[in-house]
């Protein structure tokens, strides 16, 4: 499980090295590397396996309303496959560092079965955000039902 966030620099051609923390992930998957595709302003980061559970889901789906085209059209149209290099690295595509404003600073979170790449202002927002949204009851009672 990806777990935790941390700050990480981006090199001039947007190459990011993977934390020991999620090698240790990915040394369990069968493909030394990730699926990354765009949500949320961020990257989410995937091991294949689990981006090939999310395809199967996506495919089984019931409903395929247009929301739902448009989901998948941007979603798993707008992946791609990055692989680690011999210097435990992945080169995030420009497409990809440009949709989220990747610069050279960015924040890795880890979110159990992926982890998210994060503009570290657009992080800072974020986790802004978070605390301000804290003071919504709902949000409140949907959290204490965890148990925290």
């Amino acid at each position: 499980m990806f777990r935790g966030s941390s700050f990480h620099n981006l090199d001039s051609k947007g190459r990011l090295i993977i934390p020991a923390r999620f090698r240790d992930v990915l040394k369990q998957s069968t493909v030394d590397g990730l699926m990354i595709s765009k949500m949320d302003g961020a990257l989410f980061c995937y091991t294949f396996e689990q981006w090939r559970k999310i395809e199967d889901s996506i495919l089984n789906l019931a409903r395929k309303s247009k929301n739902m085209r448009r989901f998948r059209r941007i979603f798993i149209g707008g992946a791609h496959e990055c692989l680690l290099d011999k210097q435990v690295r992945i080169l995030i595509p420009p497409t990809l560092r440009q949709y989220a404003g990747l610069n050279k600073e960015v924040v890795l979170v880890g979110v159990l079965d992926y982890f998210e790449i994060w503009a570290k202002d657009s992080w800072a927002q974020e986790d802004e955000e978070l605390h301000i949204d804290m003071e919504n009851e709902e949000l409140r009672n949907e959290i204490a039902e965890l148990g925290l």
